[in-house]
């Protein structure tokens, strides 16, 4: 009941109870076990004070007592009082069983046998004891259970979640760091979750704590006279204890968490930063290995111009990898300095970045310095040659009628010497200076160029000597004149000699006082003359091909980025209007497709080497249909251009990318572009006839002019309307044209039969390798726009059932196709003999490959 003997030992009350001898002596022990258990350890070291209230009952229910405590009290005993049986027969017993039976009861403490309950307030005072024993101690035994009860499940929470906390912490402890970042986030966030789950059962139990500790306390909260039993005390001892205990484990957890969520955020940190690495460490070797690719220096100042363009463009492009790489090793020296855990791993790395940045950029500036060395190196290459060519020039100007006089060769001798006046700006320097200036860069090919140029600077300088030698006789007072000689017999009037065109202020070749060396120099001079002006027509023509490709990629460029990105762009899509909404595929068609083929620059490599441009259109032959897609896609691209033309949209891109014209213009770019190549091929085919590279020319332009035709018979027709079948199954579009056509069909013919025409039909015919369409031709304005052809389709004939005639009586320009043998006859007469020809040779390799077919 919670009351004290006079010492403070516990006391321990067996009341009267009918039953006490029925009860199990395992539940027995398992009551005085627990009892015994509650007070504290002091309290329980000093014994127990226990009370046998027996006043009812008979002596036989005192001994049973007696020796069942004897036998199973675990505590240690002080005193053990007996309020023996109060009936005169029972207790006279009771004295007499107590003297006899008291050893075998083997209890090592006195045992005191009561006669009322004031003997027994003569040992314990009244305020310890509880009313049933004529003492004042409050005690309600379901209210000391409800407290016990509650006491003991506080207690089993406190295990529990001591327990759940010391398991979540092994696996904590145990858990492996993952590899990549998912799995990090992933773990992360489940331990998160878990933590806060455990955090939330902390503040159930401490709320538990809290809320009986209130319970046992309630009476002294009530009533300010009133004050705990002893008991009691306890209790509000153990429920303190167990919340110190819950508070002790709570800290000691929290600071385990502390360190392992700061391990997991550092992990996560690491993740993203290798991760990061790798991305920025494979940018960066691609990078270095673009950067190697540019080993070239350079074989003229037009390479080198381009290659100086190449290198600017690639430190542009590497400006933003290198940023992403500094930044990343300068947050890797952030979590350094932030103890991270694992800065062996990622001081290696950061060193790396930084190693990689400085490396691009001294190879950058080494790449520079090497190709403004080798643009100024070829650039006085370039003068010195200029420089040769045109004193060969001016020697090869002076014309020998006008130097046989002394005043003419003196004009002369002024000429070759103000000439040479420039030398010092144009020539080369010291030859070994010139070495030593430019040996890291002289390979042997930049060598043999040099020398070649070299010697020629000497070979020019020793002409210019022998002509002043020359020049200064003749400048001296002359004794006789000097007539002109014609160098050949061919000269004269009776043999007509062949007519050569000579360049303005080019005289005719040295003769007279002048010696055969002269004439020979001369000669050799005006052929160099010529030979230059044809190689020099080429490179213009390649030097036009190669600036009007590049101006034609960045119009595509432009194009694709400032009006096919921007339709999808979200601050623009308002602007947009809703008939041109996922159709912008139709608008441009595949110029993503020509953009990319073009953007490849190999026409670039023809530029000092023009018998390589032949081979690069015969390399792309395939490649080149792209723009067949493209102009089949035209038309549909101009509808929609005619119906959203005029919008927002497209004059806002236009003011952005400051065109002048409007984007249709720009659309017709590609049309254009093919058709530019087949002049500029005509153009070199000119300039290289009967030399080495002709024949590649002429089949490059066939392959361009055949492209061209490719596309014209693809625009026709995707114009045939009316046709059921699938034109594409139809083989390969071989010709299309339009014709005069008459029929004559024989009688019986289960179709009707058609009256002999006077007039012809106007027919547009289209032959496939499988089948010859008849189509009518018919033109429509289009929103006053210019007219559109569409072919509608009339009939057909397979080309495995037809024949042909050749030549039709009385027209040269006439010819039959016959189907069924000749059931039906259709007589066609092309506008000239030439474009028949050509339509009978194409049906007649149909016919004959069919025949080899069938063979």
């Amino acid at each position: 009941a919670g009351g004290r003997g006079k010492d403070g030992a516990p006391i321990i009350t067996f009341p009267e109870f009918a039953g006490f001898s029925e009860i199990p002596d395992e539940d027995f022990l398992n009551v005085v076990t627990y009892l015994t258990s509650i007070p504290s350890l002091e309290a329980a070291s000093i014994g127990f004070i226990i009370i046998i209230d027996r006043r009812r009952d008979k002596w036989s229910a005192v001994k049973a007592s007696l020796t069942r405590i004897a036998g199973a009290f675990p505590g240690n005993l002080q005193l053990v009082f007996v309020l023996r049986p109060s009936r005169f027969i029972q207790r006279t017993i009771a004295d007499i069983g107590i003297k006899l039976y008291r050893d075998d009861f083997k209890m090592k403490v006195p045992i005191i046998m009561l006669n009322s309950v004031s003997d027994l307030h003569g040992y314990i005072d009244k305020s310890q004891l509880t009313r049933e024993l004529g003492g004042t101690l409050e005690y309600g035994h379901s209210q000391w259970i409800h407290h016990r009860t509650a006491i003991e499940n506080f207690a089993m929470t406190v295990k529990t979640t001591a327990q759940m906390l010391q398991t979540f912490g092994t696996d904590l402890a145990e858990t492996e760091l993952p590899n990549d970042v998912q799995c990090t986030e992933e773990l992360l966030s489940a331990h998160t979750d878990h933590h806060g789950k455990l955090k939330d059962e902390l503040k159930l139990a401490v709320k538990q704590g809290a809320t009986l500790l209130t319970c046992i306390r309630e009476p002294v909260t009530r009533s300010a006279n009133s004050k705990l039993s002893p008991d009691e005390l306890e209790n509000v001892a153990t429920v303190e204890r167990l919340l110190a205990q819950l508070d002790e484990t709570e800290k000691a957890f929290d600071q385990f968490w502390t360190k392992h969520h700061l391990k997991l955020e550092q992990c996560l940190q690491l993740r993203h930063f290798e991760h990061d690495f790798r991305e920025v460490k494979l940018t960066l070797d691609n990078l270095m290995e673009a950067q190697a690719g540019f080993a070239d220096i350079g074989d003229s100042v037009t390479r080198v111009e381009h290659l100086l363009r190449e290198q600017k463009q690639l430190e542009e492009k590497g400006q933003e990898p290198l940023e992403k790489a500094q930044s990343l090793a300068l947050h890797g020296e952030q979590l350094i300095q932030n103890n991270h855990y694992a800065v062996d791993s990622i001081r290696p790395k950061c060193v790396e970045l930084r190693r990689i940045c400085d490396d691009f950029t001294n190879e950058t500036k080494k790449k520079y310095d090497i190709l403004g060395k080798s643009l100024e190196l070829h650039k006085q290459l370039d003068k010195a040659s200029q420089w040769c060519e045109a004193g060969i020039y001016l020697l090869a100007s002076q014309a020998v009628d006008k130097c046989q006089s002394q005043e003419g060769a003196e004009t002369a001798l002024v000429e070759i010497e103000k000439f040479l006046v420039t030398a010092k700006e144009h020539q080369l320097s010291n030859p070994k200076e010139f070495y030593n200036q430019f040996d890291m860069i002289l390979t042997p090919e930049i060598k043999a160029n040099a020398q070649r140029i070299l010697q020629k600077l000497e070979d020019v300088q020793e002409m210019f000597d022998k002509r002043q030698v020359s020049l200064k006789k003749l400048a001296a007072k002359q004794t006789r004149p000097v007539q002109p000689v014609a160098p050949h017999p061919e000269s004269s009037p009776k043999r007509a000699s062949p007519k050569i065109t000579r360049p303005a202020g080019v005289g005719r070749p040295w003769t007279g006082a002048f010696d055969a060396h002269q004439c020979f120099v001369h000669t050799v001079m005006v052929n160099f003359y010529y030979q230059k002006t044809c190689i020099l027509s080429s490179v213009h023509i390649i030097n036009e091909l190669i600036e009007t490709e590049r101006v034609y990629v960045e119009e595509l460029q432009s194009i694709i980025e400032g009006y096919a990105s921007e339709m999808d762009n979200p601050t623009l899509v308002h602007l947009i209007p809703s008939a041109l909404h996922n159709k912008k595929e139709i608008l441009f068609g595949n110029l993503p497709e020509i953009y990319e083929f073009h953007n490849r620059h190999e026409i670039e490599n023809c530029i000092e080497n023009p018998e390589l441009l032949a081979r690069c259109f015969l390399k792309r032959k395939e490649d080149l249909q792209i723009y067949e897609k493209y102009c089949q896609n035209k038309p549909r691209s101009e509808a929609l251009w005619r119906q959203c033309g005029d919008s927002i949209f497209f004059q806002e891109c236009q003011r952005k990318l400051d065109h002048k014209l409007s984007l249709d213009a720009y659309l017709l770019k590609p049309v254009q572009r093919i058709t530019k190549y087949q002049l500029l091929l005509k153009e070199m085919l000119k300039c290289s006839k009967n030399s080495e590279g002709t024949a590649e020319l002429e089949e490059a332009l066939a392959t361009v002019l055949d492209i061209i035709k490719s596309v014209n018979d693809s625009m026709h027709q995707i114009a045939i309307t009316g046709y059921e079948g699938d034109v594409s199954e139809l083989g390969k579009l071989l010709m299309q044209g339009s014709f005069n056509v008459w029929t004559d069909h024989k009688k019986g013919h289960n179709k009707v039969k058609d009256l002999a025409r006077f007039k012809p039909m106007q027919r547009h015919l289209f032959l496939y390798t499988k089948m010859l369409l008849f189509c009518k031709k018919r033109e429509e304005n289009t929103d006053g726009h210019e007219k559109t052809a569409s072919y509608s389709f009339k009939n057909s004939l397979k080309m495995s059932t037809v024949g042909i005639t050749e030549n039709v009586k009385g027209d040269n320009k006439k010819f039959e196709i016959w189907y069924n043998g000749r059931e039906e006859v259709y007589i066609i007469q092309a506008s000239s003999v030439e474009l028949k020809n050509t339509w009978i040779s194409e049906i007649r390799k149909v016919l004959t490959g069919q025949l080899e077919a069938c063979r």
